[in-house]
This record gives C-alpha cells, structure tokens and sequence, in this order.
C-alpha cells in the first residue's frame, strides 16, 4: 500500500474536519459546537483544526461553502431536468423551498450563517441566487412567458420572498407542514407572473 503524500494527509485531515463539523454545525448550531469535542470525535488535535482554518469560524465558513455549493449544485440540476424554461424557475424555486426542510441546511445556512459570518459572504451567495433567477426570468421574458419588467428587480424581490420563506419552514414547529403551505403558495405566486394566468 502506498504511502500518503503530506499533501494527500493535509487534503484528507481538512475533509474530515469538515465532515465532523457539518455534522455537529448541522445539530446543535455554531454556539453549541465544542471543538475539543469535534477534533476528538476526528481522531485529530485542537492544533490541526487552528492550522486549517483559523478559527472556529474559518471552519464554519468552510462547512457554509460545502453546504452552499450543493445546495447550488442541486438547483442546477433542477433547472436542467426541467423541459422548458418556466419549468426551470419553478423547479428552482420549488427545489430551493424543499431544500429549507433539511436539518443542516436549516440550522448552518438558514439560522447561524447570517450572525456567524461576515455580511459580504453571505450577500455573495445571494447575488449568485439573483443572477440566475434574473437569467431565467429575462428568458420568460422574452418569450413572452411573463410581463415584461426588469429582471433583476423582479429576481431580488423573489429571492427575498424566498428565502424568508425558507426561514419560516426553518423556524416552524411543523416543517414538512410549512413547506407544503409556502409551496402552494409559491405555485400561486408563480402563476400570477404569467401572461395567459395558467
């Protein structure tokens, strides 16, 4: 069996640290995660987690990333399953809502990341989540789909209606019940962008 290589050792000690940290991120939230606790349950030392991440909260921000970039990586595949472009944006949106059911994305990205991290990278993901509304929305647009408005307005006012949605599912005592309420509801918001009202 070949030896690891320090580069391969320093790649699978950040992973594992990110795999214990999601998972106690994802439970009991970035206050309640002990990181002696952490680094014990990895098999690793306080030491390895200051050296790849800073702080508590660089790792934070690194477990934020992995979450965010799935979660995006999931909402693509949700617009290229669909079979036209309207049912791109719903199944985006319709995707993302479910997403809010989940306990880890509820607790790391919907609950702790707005108080934990600095404002800017929050705000990145967001202008990501508007640029591709705006994208599909300014297509709908053009096919005359939906009334002509400005697509990045229109794009910012449903990802904040969105993502206040998600909190609620995230924050409610019954998520699978606030879900299916906030997607009904979307459908009806959704529709009434439409020219013909279908």
């Amino acid at each position: 069996m070949a030896r690891q290589t320090r580069n391969e050792m320093m790649v699978e000690t950040r992973l594992k640290l990110i795999r214990m940290a999601r998972k106690q991120f994802g439970t009991v939230g970035f206050a309640g995660a002990v990181m002696d606790e952490l680094t014990g349950e990895a098999g690793l030392t306080r030491g390895a987690l200051y050296h790849h991440f800073g702080s508590k909260k660089g790792l934070f921000l690194a477990v934020y990333q992995q979450v965010d970039q799935e979660m995006d990586q999931r909402l693509q595949q949700a617009e290229r399953d669909a079979a036209d472009v309207w049912s791109a944006l719903t199944g985006r949106c319709q995707a993302f809502l479910s997403m809010a059911t989940e306990a880890d994305i509820q607790r790391i990205i919907l609950r702790d990341a707005a108080s934990v991290l600095d404002s800017e990278v929050v705000q990145a993901v967001q202008l990501n989540c508007i640029a591709a509304l705006s994208k599909l929305l300014k297509t709908l647009m053009d096919e005359k789909v939906i009334a002509q408005a400005s697509p990045i307005v229109l794009a910012r006012m449903m990802n904040g209606a969105l993502t206040d949605a998600a909190l609620w599912i995230a924050r409610s005592k019954t998520p699978a019940q606030a879900h299916s309420e906030a997607s009904e509801t979307l459908r009806v918001f959704l529709n009434g962008l439409r020219t013909d009202n279908a």
